[in-house]
């Protein structure tokens, strides 16, 4: 069995990584099929989840801003694959979420096979944070994913966001559920990071887990 990806954090990284997202993040492109996927030019960290899981709300506080991914009001509606450089050292790329059906199942079945394409062959992807949902735990489509990457032996995060919504009690009940899954798959690392995008928790630790991967000032 390959060696787990290190999930370390120190106190140094802790601070790199405040500085690192506290730098400019610019939009680069969106793409919409693997013909239009922007040339490799900086190491990737991939945000994926379920359609409504808090990803752009997650990218929005990691980045200090408030519309880096503008949430919409009809989850499942976004098809591309977007882009952004962060400091000129470390690429965020925002998927479109998997597992809602009020699309067209050709759409979803287009941006599914995007997802899996870029997740499977982007030499330039350093790690892929796969969020769930606190409030309802993870379902059979985020088990799908994680399997795909363990597959594609892409280091993986797993980040549970919306904790500031349940209770302590159902958190940890969760995490000693899901800990166990997450063992057993190679390429997803042990420690599960919960996040609230609204009270900050676990950011700083997000933060520097991923500026690990940028590249050195």
């Amino acid at each position: 069995m390959p060696e787990k990806p290190d999930d370390t954090t120190s106190d140094k990284d802790i601070e790199a990584g405040r500085v690192l997202f506290a730098q400019v993040c610019d939009f680069v492109t969106s793409a919409v099929d693997s013909a239009t996927l922007p040339k490799p030019k900086l190491p990737e960290v991939a945000f994926a989840g379920r359609s409504n899981v808090g990803k752009s709300s997650l990218l929005n506080a990691l980045t200090n801003r408030k519309s880096l991914a503008r949430t919409s009001a009809m989850p499942g509606r976004t098809r591309q694959v977007n882009f952004f450089n962060l400091g000129g050292r470390l690429g965020l790329v925002d998927l479109p979420g998997y597992g809602y059906a009020r699309a067209p199942k050709q759409v979803v079945r287009e941006w599914t096979e995007l997802i899996e394409f870029y997740l499977r062959g982007r030499s330039s992807l350093r790690r892929a944070v796969v969020l769930i949902d606190a409030r309802v735990g993870p379902k059979d489509n985020d088990f799908e994913a994680l399997d795909l990457l363990d597959q594609a032996a892409v280091p993986t995060q797993v980040v549970l966001t919306k904790i500031d919504k349940v209770k302590a009690t159902d958190l940890a009940a969760l995490l000693d559920r899901l800990t166990p899954e997450v063992a057993r798959r190679a390429a997803v690392l042990d420690r599960i990071i919960p996040v609230s995008a609204v009270k900050g928790t676990g950011i700083a630790e997000l933060r520097g887990r991923l500026g690990t991967l940028a590249i050195p000032k």
